[in-house]
């Protein structure tokens, strides 16, 4: 099973935390200014700033800044990757807006870009810090401009191409057939998705597929060619051409890790 990847940059300003899709319970105090991005789409019941508990169902592409004070409390069954970033007080009250209350974007595009990018270098064996700085400042960056407070309701129609791709991320999936189950035609719906999660249904699905990879890689010796026909990908070298895309290693290199 992988573990929480940490990073501290230089000069001690931000703290980057790479979190593993894992089963958790916790609760965090937020001693400290957070930015969070959701790398995968994530399910449970959390608490902000209260006791009142409430299920939620977090897509990728969710960026939340917490201000310190606020207290969360987050519980999952699954969990899902997720990218955390602690910035020290004077550092963050120099970039980020004064805020009591805990306030979050949804289908960040660049957010998601950008943790991605983050993600890339956590995972590398020598992690390029001054890569990893600029990413980091270039998200505090985007996170300073956020004005939405709440997540978008999910219509239901989304919810069930959510359950689509979740269910049926090993088979050809066509754009057609995700509109239908949107109840719009193609540009409608591409349009919409784009605009809700922060990147492509193609791309999703990737990272879906990519996803459940890893954790095959991870938890079992199955052989990469079996695993990448297992999720979805035509053939392992399209299944490593995605392994260096968006992690910048081999599924043999990604294996050797575990």
């Amino acid at each position: 099973m992988p573990n929480v990847l940490s990073q501290r940059l230089p000069g001690g300003k931000v703290c980057l935390q790479l979190l593993p899709r894992a089963a958790y319970s916790a609760r965090d105090p937020a001693q400290s200014q957070t930015l969070g991005v959701t790398l995968e789409r994530q399910q449970g019941v959390h608490a902000i700033d209260s006791d009142r508990r409430t299920d939620f169902d977090t897509w990728p592409g969710v960026l939340a800044y917490t201000p310190v004070g606020v207290e969360v409390f987050s519980e999952s069954a699954t969990g899902g990757e997720y990218l955390l970033m602690r910035l020290d007080e004077p550092f963050a009250s120099e970039l980020l807006p004064a805020a009591a209350h805990r306030m979050q974007s949804c289908g960040n595009r660049r957010a998601l870009a950008l943790a991605g990018d983050i993600r890339r270098q956590l995972l590398a064996t020598q992690p390029d810090l001054l890569a990893l700085e600029q990413c980091a400042v270039a998200l505090v960056g985007v996170a300073s401009s956020i004005t939405e407070t709440t997540q978008r309701a999910t219509p239901k129609a989304f919810a069930r191409v959510m359950e689509q791709l979740a269910e049926q991320f090993q088979q050809p999936l066509t754009l057609e057939q995700l509109a239908a189950t949107y109840g719009h035609n193609e540009l409608r719906f591409l349009r919409d998705f784009t605009r809700a999660i922060g990147l492509t249904p193609h791309a999703y699905l990737m990272e879906v597929r990519l996803q459940a990879a890893r954790r095959l890689i991870e938890r079992t010796a199955l052989p990469l060619a079996s695993i990448a026909v297992d999720v979805g990908f035509a053939h392992q070298s399209h299944m490593g051409s995605a392994f260096r895309k968006y992690l910048a290693m081999t599924p043999s290199q990604y294996r050797s890790r575990f």
